[in-house]
């Protein structure tokens, strides 16, 4: 027999929904690094990102006292991130005003399951420049991917979130999410097969 997982984030909504301001302070500490991460994905804009994650907490306390727990705290976040920041990135197409930051592709402090991590003493030096390469690659990639399968690759890959949540964070089908996943996981291996094959052949 099962037994049901237990949201561990009820406590500390309740005692916001009581009017506790350290809980909420809590949630936003535990959340604030992965909501950062989700919308920089969406909005490719990293002066825009602090301002986006404010914005979604903002609406997050507001919207708090109509949150029922039908489901995980985090999936209802989540979705209200991803609403505001597609919200924005509409908005930015229709006045497209790019600031430097997003013209310099500026992620370098983005922590993603993705990138390669940082090298250990033993690495060589072509060892750990193929390491970068192919990090390169498929961040490249993702960024290449429509809105939707970025969206989807973001929140299975990188967040660790289940088809049934991202189905709930995105508003579709579950068969909807598992096409986005496997189209966007096809992408990346196209973009990522030449490079593999490449240093396949290669002896270091």
């Amino acid at each position: 027999m099962n037994t049901p997982q237990v949201d561990p984030d009820v406590e500390l909504v309740e005692r916001v929904k009581r009017g506790d301001q350290k809980a909420f302070e809590m949630l936003v500490l535990k959340y604030q690094r992965r909501i950062e991460r989700l919308i920089g994905r969406i909005v490719r804009d990293s002066d825009l990102v602090f301002d986006l994650v404010q914005e979604t907490f903002i609406r997050a306390y507001r919207a708090l006292p109509q949150f029922r727990g039908d489901s995980a705290f985090y999936t209802w976040l989540y979705r209200i991130a991803v609403n505001t920041a597609k919200k924005a990135a509409i908005e930015l197409r229709r006045d497209p005003v790019v600031s430097e930051a997003a013209l310099a592709g500026d992620d370098d402090d983005e922590e993603t399951s993705w990138r390669s991590r940082e090298p250990s003493d033993m690495a060589t030096p072509e060892a750990l420049l193929a390491s970068k390469e192919i990090a390169a690659t498929v961040n490249a990639a993702i960024d290449a991917l429509s809105e939707d399968l970025r969206q989807a690759i973001t929140l299975r890959e990188i967040e660790g979130l289940s088809y049934e949540e991202i189905a709930e964070v995105m508003g579709c089908p579950i068969g909807t999410v598992r096409s986005r996943i496997f189209r966007a996981r096809e992408a990346i291996a196209a973009r990522l097969r030449p490079l593999l094959d490449t240093r396949e052949g290669e002896r270091w």
